[in-house]
């Protein structure tokens, strides 16, 4: 099948899930092309069966925000003209779906009917989607689309709350491809980032006010007060600079390492003994997930989709938003010694083998197939 996948190209969750389904099905045969403003960060154009098709958007004075809406719908028509793509699948309700929207029907006008597959990945819907500005949009967009997936449970439910679906939402949760997490490392580089003697406990997200940046380093402060330990903070985003001021004002800025952002998340895993994700919500937690197939226990809030993927007692704990005392009570426990936290780890390990891309690619193929039969209906 040849499909098209329009997505951000960025470090976030939705990008990174939409690059690796792509590699993954160019993998299984399918012909794969991406269509954004950027080549997705985690792409290699190694793969006879990948494209990338840049969007540009030309400048024009008359416009005080570029329409990238209008030229990524124009991409779309004349990457699926060119190419005879089957299937368009975007990662995104906007602009994404919105966009694609727009491409099918002026391919309708030509005779070309291509199905639209939109996948709900969480701020689109629950932070940006429901602004009044944008609420009718989205809602037309995902009504308009052929097949809807939303990446967890939880989503789905807040997605019928917020808005007036039509359609059927099917869940299909984000992934992580174990094979590529299998620890071959002989050094970690353990030793340049903490004493053999410290532990290392790690937070990785774009740094915005919804991570709760504040509380990661709050929960940190007070598992170093009793227990050895260095942070090592991943990413870049606008709570950065505060989230360093005020590990100097609580005088741990000697323990805390800020890396900015890095494709060199399993490396960094690697020698990592606890994650942080005290986040206001997630809609999965992909970052958790990331860690748990690294061995890595998780101590998170308990909002949206993240007890999908956090088994409170076995994979690490959960906490209500906020609650920093308790979470680094839970820290503590994992942490307290060698026997514990090896059990937690393997807990973490064996729960996230449950999200293989192999066990959740046939899902996506199957909404594929399904989808394509509905074009052939209307060709």
């Amino acid at each position: 099948m040849k499909i098209a996948i329009v997505c951000y190209p960025t470090f976030g969750g939705s990008g990174v899930v939409a690059t690796e389904l792509g590699i993954a099905l160019a993998n299984r045969g399918h012909e794969v092309h991406f269509v954004t403003y950027r080549q997705p960060v985690r792409l290699e154009l190694l793969n006879n069966n990948i494209y990338f098709h840049e969007v540009h958007v030309p400048e024009y004075p008359l416009f005080h925000y570029q329409p990238y809406e209008l030229a990524l719908s124009s991409k779309l028509v004349d990457t699926i003209k060119l190419y005879n793509i089957d299937l368009l699948h975007v990662h995104y309700a906007i602009p994404h779906a919105y966009a694609g929207y727009m491409a099918k029907k002026m391919l309708e006008e030509e005779g070309i009917y291509v199905p639209m597959v939109t996948t709900l990945h969480g701020t689109d819907i629950t932070l940006v989607g429901k602004h009044p500005f944008y609420k009718p949009a989205v809602n037309f967009s995902i009504n308009q689309s052929d097949v809807v997936t939303s990446v967890s449970e939880s989503l789905k439910q807040g997605t019928l709350e917020i808005f007036d679906i039509k359609n059927e939402i099917e869940v299909i949760p984000n992934f992580i491809d174990k094979n590529k997490y299998k620890n071959t490392f002989t050094d970690c580089q353990r030793s340049a980032m903490a004493k053999d003697d410290e532990r290392i406990i790690t937070h990785i997200s774009n740094f915005r006010k919804v991570k709760r940046i504040p509380d990661v380093i709050k929960v940190f402060n007070k598992i170093q007060e009793r227990i050895p330990s260095k942070l090592i903070m991943v990413g870049e985003g606008p709570e950065k600079e505060g989230a360093e001021r005020l590990c100097e004002d609580l005088g741990i800025g000697n323990k805390v390492i800020f890396l900015g952002n890095s494709n060199e998340i399993d490396k960094i895993l690697c020698f990592s003994d606890l994650f942080l994700l005290p986040s206001q919500t997630e809609s999965f937690g992909l970052a958790a997930l990331e860690a748990m197939i690294n061995k890595v226990p998780v101590i998170s809030s308990n909002t949206g989709g993240i007890p999908e993927v956090n088994v409170h007692g076995v994979t690490g704990f959960l906490s209500d938003i906020g609650n920093i005392g308790e979470m680094a009570e839970n820290a503590i426990f994992i942490l307290k010694d060698d026997e514990t936290l090896e059990k937690f780890k393997i807990n973490a390990i064996k729960e996230a083998e449950k999200f293989d891309i192999l066990k959740v690619l046939p899902l996506y193929e199957k909404v594929y197939e399904s989808a394509y039969k509905s074009r052939l209906k209307n060709a």
